[in-house]
């Protein structure tokens, strides 16, 4: 059997996949079971996946069209006998991947704007459910082949190497950072969409900044990101305290992840970070909750602290589905809604927090 795990969205969807590669390889442990994602950071969090036998990565939106139309005829010519199109992937544009791939079976989620070009894309589907986790959402697809899950509970699987942990025991040592009070902080929210949009305020972040090392001067926080968040934390890193607050330069995600294990408490709103914590088990774990927000993306573990927004006031679908658009509403009302969480009620979340 050969098998294709398709999970084109989000760095943090790749997570949500996880789980079924690990059941797919309980359930067929002769098979081929390969993955294709857009992202290089979902890439890099399943290197070392013993239970997948190739990786293929292509960002079929930025990289040339002719140079992915041959990546993905080199991809059907693997003939695939069941591709899985994993959740949360409601455009239908990652279908028409599927088709092109070209596997014997094509499993997906029906999602609410499916429609009878759905049908001709992809040939067997079963119904996303809002009300779950999208790692249960996954799972559901086992049912499609005859198959179940076989583990008795499901996490996040991330395999890191010795090389990277001791990557991130040397950056403890080298800043002295051993037996410190560490908080990770993410301030960025993703680019795709209109998603950049759900951030706190980056004002909000300098003043809960400035306040802890105040407050609590053996606090030090260490700012995770990538690229696209470089000026924020130069912004951040000038207005507060430098001995304070520190910007690791990780090389990749399995870097940060390495790192992140090594704090106490991290804070975020809803993104592949967020999921990455929740990989590497930080003890105490902070969201502050987005118009985004719904029960299939929240960290897949025991426990959490959500910061409530108080201005989407449980309305989240109304603002965000599955359905390929962005977060419903002008930058200026989406903003708003950021605005309404104050730094106060982060402040206590985090002060708590460390205190438990």
């Amino acid at each position: 059997m050969k098998f294709l795990v398709i999970s084109l969205a989000g760095i943090g969807d790749t997570f949500f996949a996880t789980p079924l590669i690990h059941e797919l390889r309980l359930n067929y442990p002769d098979a081929r079971i390969d993955t294709f994602v857009r992202w290089r950071g979902s890439r890099d969090l399943l290197q070392g996946n013993p239970h997948l036998t190739n990786i293929y990565q292509k960002d079929l939106i930025k990289d040339p069209k002719a140079e992915c139309l041959k990546f993905l005829w080199q991809l059907r010519q693997n003939k695939y006998d069941i591709s899985f199109n994993t959740h949360p992937q409601s455009r239908i544009d990652y279908r028409i991947i599927a088709r092109l791939i070209n596997a014997k079976l094509r499993l997906s989620h029906a999602y609410e704007r499916s429609s009878v070009l759905d049908d001709m894309l992809v040939n067997r589907t079963v119904p996303q459910d809002y009300s779950r986790h999208c790692i249960n959402n996954n799972l559901e697809l086992l049912k499609l082949i005859g198959s179940r899950p076989l583990l008795p509970k499901h996490q996040y699987e991330l395999f890191l190497s010795a090389q990277e942990e001791n990557w991130a025991e040397n950056f403890v040592k080298t800043h002295s950072l051993q037996g410190k009070k560490l908080l990770g902080i993410h301030v960025g929210s993703g680019g795709t969409k209109n998603l950049a949009l759900r951030r706190w305020p980056l004002s909000f972040y300098v003043f809960l900044l400035q306040k802890l090392n105040q407050s609590h001067p053996g606090v030090i926080s260490l700012l995770f990101g990538g690229p696209e968040e470089e000026r924020d934390r130069e912004i951040l890193m000038t207005k507060t305290d430098p001995t304070k607050v520190l910007h690791p330069e990780t090389a990749n995600l399995r870097q940060a992840a390495a790192l992140l294990r090594k704090c106490q408490v991290f804070l975020s709103v809803d993104t592949a970070l967020m999921h990455v914590s929740t990989a590497v088990n930080v003890p105490r774990q902070i969201v502050i909750e987005t118009p985004t927000w719904n029960k299939p993306i929240e960290p897949f573990r025991d426990a959490f602290v959500l910061v409530k927004n108080p201005a989407v006031g449980g309305r989240n679908l109304e603002y965000y589905r599955y359905d390929g658009k962005g977060i419903r509403g002008t930058p200026a009302e989406i903003t708003k809604l950021m605005e309404s969480v104050t730094v106060d009620s982060v402040y206590e979340a985090i002060v708590e927090a460390f205190a438990s």
